[in-house]
């Protein structure tokens, strides 16, 4: 049966019975909905239905092959350089996001963390959204910089159980890592000299560095976001502290693994303000310091990402030790002030202009066909 002779005789008797200006209208306006879908990437069809857009497979549905992100060391010479190559890429590719300051797309990452900050800090979702960043972030690695591998962690606890400075580190390596200290300012006390502040804490100052990262991949990486919340054209800082390592212990991570509920845990991981002193987070970014010593514009050092990995892996250990129980165990307040009510997996997880919000139910379950790795 010949295809192109039966859709003639269709074709011919709608051309009779519709009008060409509106067959014309019709197939414009559908270019253009397919047009935004594929630029913008977002649902725009289930919008105009009205319908909530389904972007992943319930917490229940595993993916078949999921990535295996593994710890900074574990990686060889080619697939550190790999994943360093797709980080650079991210940076000179033009921002998305529309948000202030953004040029870049890695700048896209700082800059969506600057504005949601103070919203996904010291509440319940803390872990969610940064799982959902992450992703987001590995993504982006992915398709728009030909990234193969997985999101890499580093688990700084082996690099103070090694008794040596955190500065050699293999993440600090000028070659095969990140590169390393920033150079010298007298009396550093952070971007904006109030790191005093956390000396209740347990805050000490570094004692060197502070200034711009002058060695490996990252010297002179120059970010258009932050520091905080200012809009600047700057270089990339780093204030290596060794006085951080007390609260980066691998006993202090184990610690963390009798605690029986969600909330438990995620105080005890996110530390200050909450906690009088600080924790494997706020510690972990204070040992590197400058940029990642900054609440708001931590992302501009891509340590960051490997930090909050670490981080998560830790939460998925966590939940392995009672998984059917604590794959659903949510809880804390969604916001700092209040009215505040107490978040729920039904809670959505929002992320700009850089991808589509998902619900905390979504990102519960690690290899899941929404997020799709696990660790090693």
């Amino acid at each position: 049966m010949d295809i192109k002779q039966n859709i003639a005789p269709v074709t011919s008797t709608l051309s009779r019975r519709v009008p060409p200006w509106l067959i014309f209208l019709s197939s414009a306006i559908c270019g253009t909905l397919l047009a935004l879908h594929t630029i913008m990437g977002f649902p725009v069809f289930s919008m105009l239905l009205n319908r909530q857009p389904v972007f992943a497979a319930s917490e229940s549905t595993l993916c078949t092959t999921p990535a295996v992100r593994q710890e900074w060391r574990t990686l060889n010479n080619h697939q550190k350089l790999e994943y360093i190559a797709a980080v650079q890429c991210l940076h000179r590719i033009p921002s998305i996001s529309h948000l202030q300051g953004a040029k870049t797309r890695f700048d896209d990452f700082v800059a969506l963390h600057v504005v949601s900050t103070d919203a996904v800090h010291n509440v319940g979702h803390f872990l969610p959204w940064h799982r959902r960043f992450l992703n987001v972030y590995e993504t982006a690695l992915r398709n728009e910089c030909g990234f193969k591998g997985a999101l890499p962690y580093w688990d700084w606890s082996l690099d103070v159980a090694s008794g040596r400075p955190l500065a050699e580190s293999p993440v600090f390596d000028r070659v095969f890592g990140f590169g390393g200290n920033g150079a010298d300012i007298d009396g550093y006390e952070g971007s904006f000299g109030n790191k005093s502040m956390l000396a209740s804490a347990g805050w000490v100052a570094p004692g060197s560095g502070g200034g711009c990262v002058t060695d490996g991949p990252f010297a002179q990486f120059m970010l258009s976001v932050g520091p905080g919340y200012d809009i600047t054209d700057h270089c990339m800082t780093r204030a290596i502290n060794d006085n951080m390592q007390p609260f980066l212990t691998p006993a202090l991570v184990a610690a963390l693994m009798p605690l029986t509920t969600f909330e438990e845990f995620r105080i005890e991981l996110e530390g200050t303000p909450v906690t009088e002193t600080l924790r494997v987070h706020d510690a972990g970014h204070n040992a590197v310091d400058g940029e990642m010593g900054d609440r708001y514009s931590s992302p501009g050092d891509p340590l960051f990402y490997l930090h909050h990995a670490f981080l998560d892996k830790i939460w998925w250990d966590w939940v392995q030790m009672d998984y059917s129980s604590r794959v659903k165990d949510i809880s804390g307040r969604s916001t700092v002030n209040p009215p505040h009510v107490d978040v729920t997996l039904d809670f959505e997880l929002d992320m700009g202009m850089l991808a589509p919000p998902v619900t905390i139910r979504e990102v519960m379950d690690v290899p899941n066909q929404l997020l799709c790795h696990t660790y090693e």
